[in-house]
């Protein structure tokens, strides 16, 4: 199993490859507890990920919570190696 760092490294690479320009960001947890990992700006939308380094990692106090509440603003998704080409499938619409 790959380590979630590793997982976040590459996907940070894939996003910047496959949305040229966007920005990546990577957000403070002690900031706000349980906000997602990272926020990508692509032109004039955005997206929220938390990324989990397999579908079954366990989700910290107020991780559902944020990803419920930043998907009905926009875009906002858990992550994994076993739902990424989903969740870009998804990211293509977003972006349009």
């Amino acid at each position: 199993m790959v380590k979630e760092s590793e997982f976040q490294k590459k996907l940070k690479d894939r996003l910047k490859e496959q949305f040229p320009g966007c920005m990546v960001l990577k957000n403070d947890p002690n900031q706000i507890q349980g906000v997602p990992d990272l926020t990508v700006l692509y032109e004039d939308k955005w997206a929220a990920l938390e990324v989990k380094r397999s579908q079954g990692a366990s989700h910290r106090p107020n991780q559902n919570y944020y990803i419920d509440k930043m998907s009905k603003m926009s875009y906002a998704s858990f992550v994994s190696p076993e739902n990424i080409e989903e969740v870009f499938e998804e990211l293509e619409e977003v972006f349009k």
